[in-house]
């Protein structure tokens, strides 16, 4: 159980990390260049689900690909609920 919460807050932290880095470099935060690469680090996180973005309008695609990893966080939440209490003794 305990591992299961170090994984579901390594993925979060990872995660506020990379939306950290998209937000700077998206809007040039801090004096940093905006950069069309900032969202990077999202597209890991995110798989598979970012691989849907492009039904949406074009608009969203940024804001899509930033809350895709929010699925993941949340199925690996849910399966640490359901399996994480088990013990194999």
């Amino acid at each position: 159980m305990r591992a299961c919460k170090i994984i579901v807050g390594l993925f979060g932290l990872l995660w506020v990390l990379a939306i950290a880095l998209f937000l700077i470099g998206q809007f040039g935060l801090f004096g940093q260049d905006a950069d069309p690469l900032a969202g990077v680090f999202l597209v890991p996180l995110g798989l598979p689900w970012n691989r849907f973005i492009d039904i949406a309008p074009e608009a969203l695609w940024p804001w899509l690909a930033a809350l895709a990893p929010l699925i993941n966080l949340a199925l690996l939440s849910m399966i640490c609920r359901l399996f994480g209490g088990r013990s194999t003794d």
